[in-house]
Order: structure tokens, then sequence, then C-alpha cells
């Protein structure tokens, strides 16, 4: 035993020396510990990913098409990746049917407040002034169909439209809908790109979305963000709203251009952000692309958009009301009626509330007036409600043309 100890005490320096040299070996060259093999690199030369598992196969996942998140070249991920490396092919596709949109307009203005103007009788009292402004649009069709907002457009005397490929054409406006801020235009140039249109009903929060526009006036510009909410309303900003809320930036000159998918496919066309002097970020709206197409078929045979009317001036319920029977009471309010409307002659009257359209409840008043909206002029509606201290009623209202 003593020999060992020893031993021990000779040889316990020169391991804690070894194991020092081993420890100063590794901290400078990691690579002589042991790894797994990588995987091969892809083709183009880029690291390869490892396929995602399905929690319940231990398979790769599909590329989710249907929901339009990701584009037909991304690769999988890795596990808390962000999604596909690049949306180039997404850009690719959509981009050429984006347009620049430039307008001329000849406005009057003030010179003088008009109790000073007596004192100045050699003085114009008004001016002419031009006023220029950009935008954006999207190409529907091949044919030169372009779809905008109406605000871009609106008392313009003179339109152009510059495509991405430098070409530029005087624009003729077809037609415009100033209730969901939609305007179509027409130009005439060959060889026209169109836009793929998308499906904004299977849009869902969370999907991937790109604003392609002319961006601040410096030429065409792409953002990305994600759909944060659908179906956005009562904002106060159009008469009939049925927004997408996005995060992907939305600033001045992109109204009227493309919010698409990452496969390139429209759904959207960008309309509006929140005040920026609120301290407001990453809340932009566009109007839906079903929505568009509606109104672009609409304009494109009679025009105009033709709309159901009835004259109500209504109001959403509050919550917390109760029937007779102690139920839940859900619907709206007439709190007026425009002048020549039909709704004050089928008997309605001011404080009566409305409970079902054609057998259906009323949810709000949003949707109740974009129902009466979609009716055909010269049609029914048969509303149901309660008067108060009258008990309930049923009636007939006739829809006319909304007035333009």
């Amino acid at each position: 035993m003593p020999s060992l100890r020893r031993i021990a005490v000779f040889l316990s320096p020169w391991i804690a020396l070894g194991l020092a040299i081993a420890l100063l070996a590794v901290y400078f060259n990691p690579g002589l510990l042991p790894s797994r093999a990588p995987a091969p690199d892809a083709p183009d030369g880029t690291p390869a990913l490892e396929p995602v598992p399905t929690a319940a196969t231990g398979a790769p996942s599909p590329t989710d098409v249907a929901s339009g998140t990701t584009d037909a070249r991304a690769t999988p991920v890795a596990p808390g990746a962000p999604g596909p490396r690049s949306y180039a092919d997404a850009v690719a596709k959509a981009a050429p049917a984006v347009v620049n949109i430039s307008t001329r307009r000849v406005v009057l203005e003030r010179q003088l407040p008009e109790r000073w103007a007596p004192f100045f009788p050699d003085l114009p009292e008004f001016r002419r002034r031009e006023d220029r402004s950009l935008g954006s649009g999207v190409i529907l069709d091949t044919a030169g169909f372009v779809a905008t907002n109406y605000h871009v457009i609106g008392g313009a005397q003179e339109i152009v439209v510059q495509l991405r490929d430098g070409r530029s054409a005087p624009a003729r406006l077809v037609g415009s809908d100033p209730d969901t801020d939609l305007a179509i235009l027409k130009i005439d140039l060959p060889d026209l790109p169109a836009i793929a249109l998308g499906r904004s009903d299977a849009l869902q929060v969370g999907d991937v979305v790109l604003a392609i526009g002319n961006s601040l006036g410096l030429g065409q510009t792409v953002t990305q963000g994600i759909v944060s909410a659908t179906g956005r309303n009562q904002l106060g900003i159009l008469l009939f709203e049925n927004f997408i809320q996005t995060d992907a930036a939305i600033n001045q000159g992109n109204s009227g251009g493309a919010l698409v998918t990452a496969r390139g496919e429209l759904v959207g066309i960008n309309t509006a952000v929140l005040s920026r002097e609120l301290g407001i970020e990453g809340v932009g709206f566009a109007i839906p692309v079903n929505l568009v197409r509606g109104v672009a078929a609409e304009i494109r045979s009679k025009g105009r958009v033709v709309r159901g009317w009835s004259g109500f001036h209504v109001r959403t319920l509050p919550p917390g009301l109760v029937d007779e029977a102690g139920a839940p009471l859900r619907g709206v309010q007439i709190v007026g009626f425009y002048a020549g409307s039909p709704a004050p002659g089928a008997g309605l009257a001011r404080g009566d509330l409305l409970t079902t359209l054609d057998g259906q409840e009323i949810t709000d008043a949003p949707s109740f007036l974009r129902t009466i909206a979609g009716r055909a002029p010269g049609s029914e509606l048969r509303l149901a409600g309660i008067r108060p201290n009258r008990g309930r009623f049923e009636v007939r209202v006739p829809v006319a043309e909304r007035p333009r």
C-alpha cells in the first residue's frame, strides 16, 4: 500500500497536466469533439435543413398549399425556424401586375379670407393650383382593367398608369364605388401581365402576406407581415367595411396596391392605416379580393354598382338586453330614416327594434345594412321585431336602389 500511494502521488500532477492540455486543445479547436455527419448541402450550395416530423406519424409535414402560407419552392424548415427562406417566387409572380398611378387635379383655392376680399378688390379671390399625387393599382386581367382605391383617383382630370417594366399609358375611369373605396380603370397596352386572384374567405389569422405598392414615391416596394384579423368593421372609414387587417407595412403611396399570399395570389387591395400620429404601428387594412371581384364585375357590366336600399339609419343593440320571456335580445334599433326612403311607408317607426330579416337573426348594424345592400331593387324585406310598449310585429319593406 505505501508503494501504491507513492505511485499515485507521483502520477497525479502529470494526469492533471494532461487534462489541462486536453481542455485547452478542445477550447481552441472545437472540431476535435465527435459529432453527427452533416446532411448533404442542397444543389444550390445552401445548407440542407431537416424536415419537421408530424406529431402523429413522425413523417415530414407536407407543404400547406391550401392556406397560402408558403410558396411552392419553400423547403422544409427546422423547428423554431420562421418559415420559407425567401418569398422571391411570390414577388416575381405578383409584382409585374402591380402598377404605379399618378394623377393630376386642378383645384381652386382661396387666396384671401372672405371677410378681407372687399378691401382688396384688385386681388383675385381664388387661384388655380395643380395637385399631383401618387398611388398604386393592380392589373386584374390581360384586357387592361386595373383596380385601385377611389381616393387615389377621385376628382382627377388626368390619370397615368406606369408598369414595372417601364411602360406607361393614360388610364380611363370605367367606374367607381366610393362606398367601398374602389375604382376600376382601363389601359390599352399589349402583353399586359395579370395578377392571380386568390380567395380572401380562405385567409386565416397568422397567414403570411406581402404588401406591394408604390411606397412613398420610391417606386415599387414589398413589405411582409401576417394576417392580423379578418372581417374588421365599424372603423368609420367606409360605409361598407369588411377589412383584412395586417401588420405588413402600408405606407403613403401603397393605397390601391396588392396584398398577396406567399404564393403570389391577390387577396386584398391595400387601403388604409390607423393614424401614426397616435403612435400606432403595424395596423393596416385591405379590401378583400372577393369584394373586389364583385365590384369590378358590376362596374364592367353596368358602369356602376347597384345596391339595395331601404333608408334605415340603425344602431346595434347593446349587450345585456332581454325580451319579454327573459331571452337575450339581439338586433338593431331604428334611430331614423333617410328622406325619400321606402321604410317609413311600411309602418316602421323610430325606436323600433328589428330582430330578424327574412327569418334570420340580425346580429349587428353593419351586417344588417350589408344584407340589404345585396338585395336587388324591387324586392322586399320581411322584417320582424319589437315595438316598445306595443309588442312584436312583422312588416314587409320594399327595396329601392341605393342613391349615388
